[in-house]
């Protein structure tokens, strides 16, 4: 039978519908937390500031995957590199570019406008600006307020004025105060305040809100983004950043022609001085002797011995940049001077050492400012410059080899013309000698002017190694705080604090809180369950009362056939594990339900302790069920009519005995039991608690079943647990359990008991209304 009951009322809830039932009975917790949330969420999103996202896209020319530039820009700029994306972004994002952006916009000094609630930066409200004059060594200030005098041209502050444009000392260092360019007329009239900041702290934050990525693998476009509060500040300090980071690779390049330049210019020096020398001599010659005419002889010398001289004097220059070059592979170390362009030599093996070395020791260099020395990068860089002088080096030796070669071959053709110079006259032969040392160094001469000339184009051209694909740009709305979120996070927020409290509140709660725990506790079936009784009146049940309650004590009264209550066993007990569950409350409207179908029913107050029946009643007499017990009256005389239900009758504990568990034991009271169930269709008992004393234990075998009554949040949970010994062992006959005081939870019975009062109110104004019409 206990099988049946459980199969009947089993939970066919899915885990989502067992959630909402448990947590919809808070629904005004909910409510009031997702309204303190809502406007929790209205404050922030009202004084929050804020953000934009800045946005910029340079491109730069990799030397794997970056695009070529035109012939004519090539041709201009000798020393033009290629470069690698991954470390661009690095020296992009480097603590020395912040701090060049931090000093450039002045952001080490910023300017603030004091609101109500929050403080908001004043970067287009101030109507000034202030530059510092040693921004590295800055005094940090905090908070010092001043006030612009338009007419005075002046900034006060600190009880002094200060003129603009102008250094001035103040007590945190020399100042200047410049006109705004980015200033917009406001309405505001909050206070203004400067604050100054070191300028690492400025580029440490800078750094820390800058992006920078590659669009993808195959491309050498980097974004860069920025996160600020003031769109135009943001837009310059992008804007900047590519400035400086365009300057410093346009001053590495410089610093590569300067020194090529240099180098040249020595060299001119030098070979001026022997051309100077060698043209006076030919000058001297000719005025002394009178040397004019060459006859055909000496052209022909002249022609071949100066092509050889010629020759010879390439290769001298070949030797003097091999020995510059070694001299640069050698003493080095990758410090700082920078390898001037291989004039001359026509190896290209050695140019494109020379040029591979210069751009990765040029990385080294970079990589360095912004990494540790035992950075992998950092390492792999130097073991590649080390690897590739040793190759320079060797390239260089073999040329030599070659060229000394070649000297000699052309000091041995030289010999042979020799000859020729003997057959001539001295002084023809001392003319022709000195006019080819004349052409020698002329052609020298000559050379090194093309590449000095070479060297200041591509010095004047400063082009960059990157170009600007878009401007900084800001979003044109703001990023954050984003409306949906911050709504969907207060959301959250309201429901995840209901239901912590809930859990809470159950977890530190040690009284039965729902059906669904009764159940998991205990498998002793539940019956039914009854709504809390808000009114003052015990009697709920009535035969023209269609309330909640009443309905479902109709209700328990139908589930009494599943403990086989019928003709034949009719005897109800009824208890619970403490006082104030309801038991006494259950019993009579039981009863009177019971009473309701022309059924002849009698209410037993056995609780001889704590009688209540006898107040519900009205019946205030002595007389009672102990008189009967002790012998003293008859059954008859204590049995008395309901008048609230002629089917009810009652009997009432009388005077509390001293002794009731003795007085449950004598036989009367299976004569009291036998009498009952012979005369009446049903048997209500309303018995004493099973905690505190045994009385149910006693009274439970003689009767057909036993209604438990649980209260809720007023049964302990401890207590519950011994209700499943208890019917194990038949201490308590043919059991059930009804859930008394059950709050109204969600809509769903809100609704239930709305429907049968308005079905009442809908009758009653038929009455009134055909009343009238009679």
């Amino acid at each position: 039978m206990h099988r049946k009951i459980s199969e009947t009322y089993e939970p066919q809830q899915n885990l989502l519908k067992a959630l909402l039932f448990k947590y919809i009975g808070y629904w005004p917790l909910f409510l009031i937390l997702l309204i303190l949330c809502g406007f929790a969420a209205i404050f922030y999103l009202k004084y929050t500031l804020p953000v934009y996202d800045i946005r910029a896209t340079i491109i730069i020319k990799d030397e794997q995957k970056g695009a070529e530039d035109a012939k004519m820009i090539e041709s201009l700029d000798l020393f033009n590199s290629k470069k690698l994306v991954e470390n661009e972004i690095e020296v992009i994002k480097s603590q020395t570019l912040a701090r060049e952006v931090a000093k450039n916009l002045g952001l080490y000094a910023s300017i603030t406008q004091e609101g109500k609630m929050i403080k908001r930066s004043a970067y287009t409200i101030s109507p000034i600006q202030i530059t510092s004059q040693t921004p590295d060594s800055l005094k940090a200030a905090t908070k010092v307020y001043f006030y612009w005098v338009k007419s005075k041209q002046q900034v006060v502050f600190n009880k002094k004025s200060y003129p603009i444009n102008h250094w001035n000392q103040t007590p945190y260092g020399i100042l200047k105060f410049t006109l705004n360019p980015n200033y917009r007329p406001s309405d505001s009239q909050s206070a203004l305040y400067f604050s100054l900041v070191p300028v690492d702290y400025v580029a440490d934050d800078l750094t820390a809100r800058l992006q920078v990525s590659s669009s993808d693998k195959l491309s050498t476009v980097i974004n860069i983004s920025l996160k600020d509060e003031i769109p135009v500040r943001g837009e310059a300090i992008l804007n900047e950043l590519i400035a400086a980071y365009n300057r410093a690779a346009v001053e590495d390049k410089n610093k590569l022609a300067a020194n090529t330049l240099l180098f040249v210019e020595n060299r001119l020096h030098y070979v001026v001085n022997e051309l100077d020398s060698v043209e006076s001599q030919l000058q001297h010659f000719k005025t002394q002797h009178n040397a004019v005419d060459i006859d055909e002889q000496g052209k022909l010398y002249l022609q071949n011995v100066g092509e050889n001289d010629q020759k010879i004097g390439d290769i001298s220059m070949q030797q003097a940049v091999l020995d510059e070059v070694e001299n640069y592979v050698s003493g080095k170390g990758g410090s700082g001077s920078i390898v001037p362009s291989t004039l001359g030599v026509t190896d290209p093996v050695l140019s494109n050492l020379l040029d591979k070395l210069y751009d990765t020791e040029l990385q080294y260099e970079k990589l360095k400012k912004i990494a540790p020395e035992n950075n992998p990068s950092v390492i792999a860089l130097n073991d590649q410059i080390n690897k590739i002088k040793p190759s320079i080096l060797d390239n260089i030796e073999s040329q030599r080899k070659s060229l000394a070669a070649a000297k000699n071959d052309l000091g041995v053709t030289n010999s042979k013309y020799s000859s020729v110079l003997n057959a001539m006259p001295a002084k023809e032969r001392e003319l022709l000698e000195i006019s080819r040392q004349q052409a020698i160094k002329n052609n020298i001469y000559t050379f090194l002017l093309q590449k000095r000339e070479e060297a200041a184009i591509s010095y004047a051209s400063a082009a960059t190694n990157s170009r600007i694909v878009d401007s900084a740009r800001s979003s044109r709305y703001p990023v954050s705080p984003n409306k949906l979120i911050v709504l969907a996070i207060a959301v959250a927020v309201a429901f995840g604090l209901g239901i912590t409290w809930v859990a809470i509140k159950e977890f530190f709660n040690d009284t039965i809180n729902s059906r669904a725990e009764v159940e998991n506790l205990i498998q002793t079936p539940v019956l039914g369950e009854l709504a809390k009784n808000n009114s003052a009146d015990v009697i709920v049940v009535s035969d023209d009362n269609r309330s909640l309650i009443a309905e479902q004590f109709r209700q328990l009264r139908t589930m009494l056939g599943y403990l086989d209550i019928n003709n034949r066993k009719k005897k109800i007990l009824i208890t619970s594990s403490i006082s104030e569950e309801g038991k006494s409350f259950v019993a009579v409207n039981l009863a009177l339900s019971l009473a309701l179908t022309d059924k002849k029913v009698v209410l037993v107050d056995l609780d001889l302790r704590r009688p209540e029946l006898g107040s519900i009643f009205n019946d205030q007499t002595s007389e009672g069920l102990t008189g009967y017990l002790k012998g003293e009256k008859e059954i008859e005389s204590v049995i008395k009519r309901a008048s609230s239900n002629e089917n009810l009758f009652v009997i009432p504990a009388g005077n509390i005995p001293a002794n009731p568990s003795e007085l449950l034991l004598k036989n009367r009271i299976h004569g009291l039991f036998s009498y009952l169930d012979e005369v009446f269709d049903y048997v209500i008992i309303d018995s004493p608690p099973v905690t505190p004393v045994t009385d149910a234990m006693i009274l439970s075998p003689l009767c057909d079943a036993t209604l438990f009554v649980i209260r809720q949040n007023v049964t302990p949970k401890i207590f519950l647990k011994k209700l499943d010994k208890y019917n194990h062992t038949g201490s308590l006959k043919n059991m059930a359990i009804v859930l008394n005081g059950v709050k109204r939870k969600g809509l769903g019975n809100y609704g239930y008991n709305y429907g049968y009062n308005y079905i009442e109110d809908r009758k009653k104004a038929k009455k009134k209304k055909s009343k009238f019409l009679i």
